[in-house]
C-alpha cells in the first residue's frame, strides 16, 4: 500500500511561481528553433560545460560507485523523511534558528514576506535559489514593496534584462557577451558609458554594483543545496563568492529549502560535495562551500529562518515510480547532455526546472495535466540518465507521465484497438501481412494523409519486410 507520509500530497496551486508556462512545449520550442543566435549560444555553452565536466569525471576511478551512494542516500532520505524533517527542525532550533513549515508557494511567501517586514527593511540581497524562483518570491516581495537584488552574476543579468533564466546552473545561458554590455548599459545604476564586452570587465561593473548593495542590505534570503538533519546544518555551494556574503554580511538570513534537500548525516555530504562540482561546473570541488548551523554570537547573521517548502512535493513523493525526480541536486548535467534542449534552450519548457529534469519534476509537482505537454519533450535517447549523478532513470519516467498524460480519444481508440490485435494471434498475423499496404504510403510514409502524416512527419516509416517472421518460421 502507498502511504504518504507528509500529509495531503496536494500540488502546487496555480497563478504563483514559475512551474506553469502560456505555450504548450511544441509551440515554445517552434519559436525557440527560429532563433539561430540562442541555438549558437546553447550550441557553446552546452559544449563547453561537457567538455569540462567530462575531464574532471574521467579523474575521479570511483565515480559510478560515487553514483551509487548518492542514489542510495537519496532512497534512504525519501523512506525518512518525516522522521529526517522533525530532526533537522530540532537541530536548527536548538541552535537558535526558527523553523517554518510551508505547505506551497503562497504560504511560503507570505512567510518570508512578513520576516522581511518585521525587520524593517524594504530591500533584500538574494543567494541563486531554484526554490525562490518556483514560488516567484521575487515577484511577492515586489508586490509588498520589498526590493529583492539578485547576486548571482548570472541572476543579475536576467534580472537586469527583465528576463527569466533558461539553465538550472547558468540562467543567463541563452545571452552572449555582447547581449550582456547592452544590458547593463541599459539597466544598471551608474555603469561607465565606456563599458566593454570584455568578461573582465562586465564582472567588474557587476562587482561595483553589488558590493555596496552587500554593505547596506540587512537582510539575505537564500536556497540550501543540502541540510543536515544529524547537526541542523545547512550548506550552499556557489562560484563567485556572492553566497558567502550574503550569508554573512546581514543581520538577517532567510533560507528556503525544498523538503527532499535534507541528508541523514554530516558524512553523506563528502558523497554529494564530489558528485556535484563534476557533474554540474565541471570542477573538483565548489569554489566556495558555505556552511552554517543556527546562529553564532557576534558572527554572522544573528537572526536565522528556514522555511520548509512542500509545493507539490508530497504529491510527488506518493508516486512510488515519480518520487526518484525528488533525488535531483540541481546540477543540470542532464540538460547539458540533452539534444532537445541543446536546441530549444530553457524557456521553451515553460517552468524554473528546464531540460530532462524538468520535463519530469514540473508535471508532478503541478499535476500532468497542467503540465502536459513536457514528459514529450524528449527523443528517450537516455543520455540524461547516463549523465545524471544520481542515477535518476528520467526515460523511465518519461514513460511513465506520458501514461498518466490527457490522451485524446482518437488516439487512446487507437491503442486499444493495437492492444486487442495484439491480444489476438489470428488478428495480429493479419495485421502483419496488411502492413505490405504501406507501401502505398509513399517512401518512408510521406504519403500518408492527415492526422497520420502529423506521426511520419518527424519519424521515417520502415519499410515492410518481404515476409513476416511468421511466415518465415512456417517454410522451416
Amino acid at each position: 500500500m502507498t502511504r504518504t507520509f507528509l500529509g495531503m500530497p496536494a500540488t502546487a496551486p496555480q497563478g504563483v511561481g514559475q512551474l506553469r508556462g502560456e505555450q504548450s512545449f511544441p509551440a515554445a520550442a517552434r519559436q525557440a528553433l527560429a532563433d539561430a543566435q540562442l541555438r549558437r549560444n546553447l550550441g557553446h555553452a552546452t559544449a563547453t560545460i561537457r567538455a569540462k565536466s567530462g575531464a574532471v569525471i574521467a579523474e575521479a576511478p570511483d565515480w559510478e560507485e560515487l553514483r551509487a551512494a548518492g542514489a542510495a542516500i537519496k532512497t534512504d532520505v525519501l523512506a525518512r523523511l518525516p522522521e529526517l524533517l522533525e530532526q533537522l527542525e530540532a537541530r536548527v532550533t536548538a541552535a537558535g534558528g526558527v523553523v517554518h513549515w510551508a505547505a506551497d508557494a503562497n504560504e511560503a511567501n507570505r512567510i518570508v514576506t512578513d520576516l522581511v517586514r518585521a525587520t524593517g527593511s524594504d530591500r533584500v540581497i538574494k543567494v541563486k535559489s531554484m526554490a525562490t524562483q518556483e514560488i516567484g518570491l521575487n515577484e511577492a516581495l515586489d508586490a509588498a514593496g520589498i526590493i529583492a537584488v539578485e547576486t548571482d552574476l548570472a541572476e543579475l543579468i536576467v534580472q537586469l534584462g527583465d528576463d527569466r533564466p533558461s539553465h538550472i546552473l547558468v540562467p543567463a545561458i541563452h545571452r552572449n557577451r555582447a547581449e550582456i554590455r547592452e544590458i547593463f548599459l541599459r539597466a544598471m545604476p551608474d555603469v561607465d558609458p565606456a563599458l566593454t564586452d570584455e568578461p573582465a570587465a562586465l564582472a567588474a561593473a557587476a562587482r561595483r554594483f553589488l558590493r555596496q548593495t552587500f554593505l547596506t542590505t540587512p537582510v539575505a534570503v537564500s536556497g540550501a543545496n543540502f541540510a543536515v538533519a544529524e547537526t541542523g546544518t545547512l550548506a550552499v555551494v556557489e562560484s563567485e563568492g556572492n553566497g558567502r556574503m550574503c550569508l554573512t554580511l546581514p543581520e538577517t538570513l532567510i533560507t528556503v529549502m525544498g523538503v527532499e534537500k535534507v541528508v541523514p548525516t554530516w558524512r553523506d555530504l563528502e558523497v554529494f560535495l564530489q558528485l556535484l562540482p563534476r557533474a554540474s561546473t565541471g570542477e573538483r570541488m565548489n569554489p566556495y562551500t558555505s556552511m552554517w548551523t543556527g546562529v553564532t554570537p557576534g558572527d554572522g547573521p544573528q537572526a536565522f529562518h528556514l522555511v520548509l517548502l512542500d509545493n507539490g512535493r508530497s504529491a510527488v513523493l506518493a508516486d512510488e515510480v515519480g518520487r526518484q525526480a525528488l533525488h535531483c541536486i540541481r546540477c543540470s548535467a542532464c540538460l547539458n547532455v540533452c539534444p532537445v534542449y541543446e536546441r530549444v534552450g530553457g524557456h521553451a519548457y515553460g517552468s524554473v526546472y528546464p531540460g530532462p529534469i524538468g520535463a519530469v519534476l514540473s508535471p508532478q509537482l503541478t499535476g500532468v495535466a497542467d503540465n502536459a505537454s513536457l514528459p514529450y519533450a524528449s527523443s528517450l535517447c537516455g543520455a540524461c540518465y547516463d549523465a545524471c549523478p544520481v542515477k535518476i532513470n528520467i526515460p523511465e519516467l518519461l514513460v511513465h507521465l506520458r501514461d498518466q498524460a490527457p490522451h485524446p480519444r482518437a488516439e487512446s481508440a487507437a491503442m486499444a484497438a493495437a492492444a486487442y490485435t495484439m491480444d489476438h494471434p489470428a488478428l495480429y498475423a493479419a495485421a502483419q501481412r496488411a502492413t505490405r499496404l504501406s507501401r502505398w504510403a509513399g517512401r518512408r510514409g510521406r504519403g500518408l494523409p492527415p492526422p497520420l502524416s502529423g506521426w511520419t512527419a518527424g519519424r521515417d516509416l520502415p519499410e515492410p519486410p518481404a515476409e513476416t517472421f511468421r511466415e518465415w518460421w512456417a517454410k522451416r
